[in-house]
């Protein structure tokens, strides 16, 4: 017989406290607030997080309203032609992921095509701070190799040397959030390139960053709000070296890996990152991590408690999902 279609039946909001303020160029947060899905057939379910950021117009009561409001088609196929990206998408997305590979008595791996997944290595975020601060933090983990700052404008080079002297044998990445004027890059991107940091993350405001393609970028520059799904990919040439894809700018696993697929074809690098967010939002991006050349998956480690079950970390390695938190 076949199966029944597949029921929203739980909608929820959660707020899930962080372990220590996280602060970025555009403010700071001390919970992560998360929209969870459960989808059911009566005999099988499967479950979804997503985070609704508020940079690009998202709230969590609107994205829970829009839910429960929802009458479209519960069909992983069909949601991009209802729903923009974005994470009332990816929440949906996701848990149909979770629930198509239970009702099938499969992973979620081998319905996507993919090879068995293995630990991948996701970078820790440092929160902008003051040089002092933000060096202190870096020798707080030394038991983590991939580091990524936070970045705000002024005084940018002051805390790049300042991780690098405290870690000189730590992997960089760094994240600017749209805080750099074009009057910045050219010695904050040599400053970066001179503490030996592998990539730099959306220096520019998304909506100016037609400067890059007239800099010399002695690093790779990687897109984040620049870039959401493969439709971006035309106008980020020349300006960009790499692309970060999160599930909730992207709406979901299925356009991710089709973005991902898309930017390696463009020969662009690929970082994979993630919303603050539990174990379960993040289960998900280990599938589409497992050819990226950064990962930035660390939203488990900065809560004050993750769900259970949750992913194992150790060391920063994280290892793929048992089937009872996802896929």
């Amino acid at each position: 017989m076949p199966h029944a279609d597949a029921q929203l039946i739980e909608v929820t909001g959660q707020a899930w406290l962080l372990a220590q303020p996280f602060v970025i160029a555009r403010g700071a947060k001390r919970e992560a607030n998360v929209v969870v899905v459960r989808v059911s057939d009566g005999r099988h379910s499967g479950r979804g997080e997503a985070v609704p950021y508020a940079r690009f117009g998202e709230t969590v009561d609107g994205t829970l309203a829009a839910l429960r409001a929802f009458e479209g088609p519960l069909d992983r196929a069909r949601l991009s032609d209802v729903l923009a990206p974005g994470a009332l998408r990816n929440v949906l997305d996701c848990a149909l992921w979770d629930f198509e590979a239970k009702r099938a008595g499969l992973r979620a791996w081998q319905l996507a095509g993919l090879p068995e997944p293995r630990p991948v290595q996701t970078a820790y975020t440092l929160s902008l701070g003051t040089p002092e601060g933000m060096a202190a933090a870096a020798k707080a983990v030394p038991h983590l190799d991939l580091l990524k700052l936070k970045l705000g404008g002024p005084g940018d080079g002051e805390r790049l040397a300042a991780v690098r002297e405290a870690r000189p044998e730590a992997r960089l990445i760094a994240d600017a959030n749209e805080a750099w004027t074009e009057d910045m890059l050219a010695p904050f991107l040599e400053a970066a390139a001179r503490a030996g940091v592998e990539l730099i993350e959306q220096p520019l405001p998304a909506d100016a960053d037609a400067a890059l393609a007239r800099c010399a970028r002695p690093i790779p520059v990687c897109a984040d709000e620049s870039a959401h799904t493969s439709a971006d990919l035309e106008r980020l040439a020349g300006r960009y070296d790499a692309v970060n894809i999160k599930l909730d700018k992207a709406g979901g696993l299925t356009e991710a890996l089709n973005f991902a697929r898309e930017a390696r074809a463009r020969g662009l690098k690929i970082m994979v990152g993630s919303m603050v967010a539990t174990s379960l939002a993040v289960a998900p991006a280990l599938l589409l991590a497992q050819d990226a050349d950064w990962v930035d998956l660390d939203g488990p480690l900065l809560l004050k408690r993750d769900r259970e079950p949750g992913l194992i970390i150790k060391n920063g390695w994280i290892s793929p999902p048992e089937p009872a938190l996802w896929g």
